[in-house]
């Protein structure tokens, strides 16, 4: 995909500030892929690869951040590559599942808002699962657990990119562990970062030399930091 100017990513930001995370996510992953499809039915994997084409375009295919060691707290840095994801193979769109006698489609934005509204975690898998049904008959079967851990395994299987995985092992306290790495909150976040970046050094031309939003954005990034480093001089 090509790299959204700062004017629309100014829009962008403006139009996700009111939204919750995961509706901030799609509306970053059809910016990444616009058409006519509403991103919110997309499976999560398609979704991941369009939120990684975007941050790849717009601020780099390294994604760094830190996140808590289980074990002591230690804070751990994790560099990722973007490409891997967003050069993958697109997932199967509304593919249906077999597991055992059961049919599920791929879990989708949409899915996911419904599961969220349920506090308790096993209640919320089954009510994805619900969602996702495929079956002739009506949902609500009374899976076991081993049931549910094959029905998920069988799912992330047909979607790779559903879940990016990372692993730490602390220096700390040699602890080992995994964390899910949300690409919608990761990728708003430097939506976030470089839209207020955008919009200070609008401020600071404005103020000095009265020009508007728009004559600010139109100017090339030579011309413009030219401009700033007289105005901060």
């Amino acid at each position: 995909m090509r790299a959204l100017t700062q004017a629309e990513l100014l829009a962008l930001w403006e139009a996700g500030r009111p939204l919750g995370p995961l509706d901030r996510g799609v509306l970053a992953a059809r910016a990444a892929s616009p058409g006519t499809e509403n991103a919110a039915d997309w499976p999560i994997g398609r979704r991941n690869r369009a939120l990684a084409q975007l941050q790849c375009a717009a601020f780099g295919g390294v994604l760094r951040g830190w996140t808590g060691c289980r074990g002591c707290g230690e804070q751990l840095e994790f560099a990722f590559d973007g490409h891997s994801v967003a050069e993958a193979e697109e997932p199967a769109e509304r593919r249906v599942v077999t597991v055992g006698k059961w049919l599920f489609r791929l879990p989708t934005s949409r899915d996911l808002a419904v599961a969220f509204a349920e506090k308790n975690e096993p209640a919320a898998t089954r009510q994805l699962l619900n969602a996702c049904w495929a079956g002739p008959e009506s949902a609500g079967a009374d899976w076991s657990e081993e049931d549910l851990q094959a029905i998920e395994e069988r799912l992330a299987e047909a979607d790779p990119l559903a879940e990016i995985r990372l692993h730490f092992d602390c220096p700390n306290c040699s602890a080992s562990f995994d964390e899910t790495l949300d690409l919608g909150d990761f990728v708003w976040a430097e939506i976030e970062r470089e839209a207020r970046r955008i919009l200070q050094d609008v401020h600071l031309l404005a103020s000095a030399y009265g020009w508007s939003e728009s004559e600010i954005l139109s100017l090339g990034p030579a011309r413009r930091s030219v401009y700033l480093e007289m105005v901060l001089a």
